[in-house]
Order: C-alpha cells, then sequence, then structure tokens
C-alpha cells in the first residue's frame, strides 16, 4: 500500500467536517489500507482521513489490540470520564492533558458497508473521541486543559 502525507496543524482541511461515506468500493479500500500504513509507519495509535486530505467520514485505530476501522462512526453512548495526555501526528511535539469519556460506545460501518458497534474504555475511547473529532474538522488542541512539555 502506499503512505501518504499527514497534513500539519494549519491545513485548511484539518477543520473541515467530513461527508459521509456513500459507496463502500475499491477505492475506499484502498483508502482504509493507505491510512493504516501511514498510521503505522508515523508510530501513531489513529488516523482520520482529513488528516490525509480526504474529506471522509473514516478513521483506523489501533492501540495494540489490532486493526479497527470505522466508516461514518456515531459515538452512541458515553460513560465516566479521564484525563490523560494526547498528542496528534497532525501536531507534531505538541501534547497537552484532555478530558474524555471513560467508555464509550461506537456505531459504525466496516468498509464492506455492514454496520456494526464496537465498545472502547481508558485508551481506545479517547483514541475513538480523538479520530472522530477529526471528522468533525476539531483537533486535540480545542480541548486541551494543560500543555504538557517535551
Amino acid at each position: 500500500m502506499a503512505l501518504r502525507e499527514i497534513r500539519k496543524k494549519g491545513d485548511e482541511v484539518l477543520y473541515k467536517v467530513c461527508k459521509e461515506v456513500k459507496e463502500f468500493d475499491k477505492k475506499l479500500a484502498i483508502l482504509l489500507d493507505d491510512m493504516y500504513d501511514t498510521m503505522q509507519k508515523s508510530d501513531g495509535v489513529g488516523l482520520a482521513a482529513p488528516q490525509v486530505g480526504i474529506l471522509k467520514r473514516c478513521v483506523v485505530i489501533d492501540v495494540g489490540e489490532g486493526r479497527i476501522e470505522l466508516v461514518n462512526p456515531k459515538i452512541i453512548k458515553e460513560e465516566g470520564s479521564q484525563t490523560g495526555t494526547e498528542g496528534c501526528l497532525s501536531v507534531p511535539g505538541q501534547w497537552g492533558e484532555v478530558e474524555r469519556p471513560m467508555k464509550v460506545t461506537v456505531e459504525a460501518f466496516d468498509r464492506y458497508g455492514k454496520k456494526f458497534t464496537i465498545e472502547g474504555e481508558e485508551l481506545l475511547a479517547r483514541a475513538f473521541c480523538h479520530e472522530l473529532d477529526h471528522l468533525d474538522g476539531k483537533l486535540f488542541l480545542d480541548k486541551v486543559i494543560r500543555f504538557i512539555e517535551e
């Protein structure tokens, strides 16, 4: 698969709301594969399509428990609260404490158009929230409580 360029803070594509995926085709599969390879090569745990310049509602995540692909994802339930450190492949060198739900339930589609529900706790919940924010043109910087010096 091809590695894609990760867009950096200041690139206007990162601040736009993404469009819903309507076609579950080979182009989508290639995008998801490229996003995953790009994320892995960059040592990330998540990557959203706008981070590679594509305004589509899809993300890939791997917090060490295996590959997760979410197409047209929506958070349908949130529980609890956690505060932890976040960074972003689109904001290199910046870290901050962000409050997120402790547990989230996400409804999404897979690359073939099959609907499913997935739950995430702790780091996975944080990753779901962080990546889904990208789909609405939001960066973690908008939610930082306190910046952390490297």
